[in-house]
């Protein structure tokens, strides 16, 4: 590949894994000594890490399963799974589903959350403006939202 440069062919370093993927140095540090990564290949002459393609392409993978929401352990699970190949796609499937449910839950509690802040902005708009009726309907609509959040907040 003449002209082709290291990000093109895969063979980044840790600062440029770090800008492709999103993860901190520190993370891909720690995913390489706990096993995520598997073997990080050394530059001969610096001993710095040099991620090829391969490397390159699992923590792309990580780190959309870590933009869902999934945990180092759901990661892990993922791992051994895709090992197994065909044989573990139920047990595939069930683990996305999961991630998904858990997933859905969240946006759920985010957007009760978007509201109250909504009413909260309401109840200080009446608040400002004067007008007592809108700050009582605010008050209620505030009221009517704290209700409905969980213990989990």
């Amino acid at each position: 590949m003449a002209g082709a440069t290291r990000e093109q062919t895969g063979d980044l370093t840790i600062q440029q894994m770090a800008h492709r993927s999103g993860f901190s140095e520190p993370t891909l540090r720690y995913y390489e000594k706990i096993g995520l990564l598997g073997e990080v290949a050394r530059d001969e002459s610096s001993g710095h890490r040099r991620y090829g393609p391969a490397t390159v392409d699992r923590v792309e993978a990580l780190a959309c399963l870590r933009s869902s929401g999934m945990t180092v352990g759901g990661m892990r699970r993922y791992l051994d799974l895709l090992a197994e190949g065909d044989a573990a796609a139920a047990e595939q499937r069930e683990l996305f589903a999961a991630q998904a449910d858990k997933l859905a839950a969240d946006i759920q509690q985010l957007r009760l959350r978007l509201t109250y802040l909504r009413r909260k902005a309401d109840l200080w708009d009446a608040r400002v403006r004067g007008d007592t009726e809108a700050e009582k309907q605010a008050v209620e609509d505030v009221m009517r939202v704290m209700d409905q959040f969980t213990l989990k907040d």
